[in-house]
Order: structure tokens, then sequence, then C-alpha cells
């Protein structure tokens, strides 16, 4: 559900100590508590903060009818907001902004993705993305309505973004199950998944441990060490991302 982002205002001391020096300053300014417990502090000029910690170990906020202070610790530094006289204190819902990709079929809310997830900020729904995945915001999974992804891994799949309604694990297993052999062995290199990652391992395993992930792209031919080349978004890469003879390529289909 959303996260609650509270704000201080009113005339207030700011103190910033840190290895490399320490700075006193005082203003009417807007202090910020973010869900991460980051610290923004600003006064009337530009967008930049007179003073910030970034997600810190800990923020302690003190409030009461007298005033309120905040405190921000991270390792050395320190960044404490006093307030000089009661001030204003308020807080307001907020949740992940990003780019719309479609209505969430639960609640209406739009979708956004943020990061590397698709998130509901009505009913925080959110579904992780596997790497490089292109999420459509005009196309969506015809038994659940959520959004459509598009993902290389091989072949290019077109998927729901919620992987209980569609497994990219099963979509790379019919494509590349057992299509190459392992370098070591000679056996077959299975599809498999661990923590939601696919990778190809020999299916000699425990006896033989050859393992490799199977990266964001498309098959374009055949290294010349014998494992396939993948078309990614850094270039073309052998399946075994140490190998040095990808140069040396056998391109085609």
């Amino acid at each position: 559900m959303p996260q609650t982002l509270r704000v201080f205002a009113g005339d207030c001391t700011t103190e910033f100590d840190a290895p490399n020096g320490e700075r006193t300053q005082r203003g009417r300014v807007l202090a910020l508590a973010k869900p991460d417990r980051t610290v923004l502090v600003h006064d009337a000029d530009g967008y930049q903060p007179v003073a910030w910690l970034t997600r810190p170990e800990s923020l302690t906020v003190e409030s009461d009818d007298d005033g309120f202070a905040l405190t921000a610790r991270d390792g050395d530094r320190l960044l404490r907001v006093r307030s000089n006289g009661p001030g204003r204190r308020a807080a307001f819902a907020v949740t992940d902004a990003g780019v719309p990709v479609g209505d969430c079929p639960d609640c209406g809310a739009a979708l956004v993705r943020a990061g590397g997830d698709v998130v509901c900020p009505g009913c925080d729904e959110r579904y992780g993305l596997p790497a490089g995945a292109t999420v459509y915001d005009d196309r969506t999974c015809n038994d659940c309505g959520l959004p459509l992804m598009r993902v290389a891994r091989g072949e290019s799949f077109d998927l729901c973004v919620d992987y209980a309604c569609e497994s990219l694990a099963d979509a790379v297993r019919e494509a590349l199950d057992r299509r190459f052999d392992c370098p070591d062995c000679g056996r077959d290199l299975c599809v498999r998944e661990h923590r939601g990652r696919t990778f190809l391992g020999c299916d000699g395993y425990p006896d033989c441990e050859t393992a490799f992930s199977v990266p964001a792209g498309e098959l374009v031919g055949t290294c010349a060490c014998g494992l396939p080349l993948f078309e990614t978004g850094t270039g073309v890469r052998c399946l075994d991302g140490t190998c040095e003879r990808a140069s040396a390529t056998n391109a085609g289909p």
C-alpha cells in the first residue's frame, strides 16, 4: 500500500556534520522525510536541497507542541533539523512513480513501470520484470488483463508480466532445452530456473556443475568455442560470458 512522506516546515536550524567538515544554517525551510529515511531540506532557492542525507542507517523524529527535530545518521555523517518554534507538520501517502503502461485489472488504477517492476499505485501489486524486458502499453494478456512484455532469451517471447500467468522459464525451456552440448562433458545443457533467473545447466549435475546464465538477447550464430552466440544490448556475446573467442563468430540463424 502507499507509504508515508512526512513534511516539516518552519524556522529551523539545520546542522550537517561529515568528515570533510560541518556547517550550520538557519532559515524558513521545508524538510522532507521519505519512506526510505532519506531527509531533504529545501529553502527558497533553486531545486537542490541545502542539506540532505540519502537512505541513512537511522532516522529519529521527535515532535510535540513546542516543535520538531529530525536526526539522521549514516556512519560518520549526521544531519539534524530542529525547529525554532512549533512549525508545521503533515503526512501524505506516496507511491512509486513511473511510465504508464496500462490499467490495473484488479482496482482500475494506472499501472506504471518503475525501475525493474510494473507497479500499481492503487492496490500496490508489483510484478518484477526480467532484465531487458520491454513492456507494451497497448497489449494485454487475454487471461488476466495485465500488460504483455517482450523478452529475448535466445528467441523473443511476448508474455504476461505476471510470472504466475505465463512462465518465462517455460518459454525458454521450449526454445532452448537440450539444444546445446556441455563444453566440459558433452551431455545436454538443460534449461533450469533459480530465484527468477534462467540458466542452461549440464544434465550431468551434480557430477558436472557447468552452467551458464541465458543472456538477454536472440541467437545469432555459433561461437568458435561451440556454444551459441547472442545479440545483446551491448553487442554479440557467447553463452559463456567469459569466453575469449566470442569475436570469432559463425554468424547466421
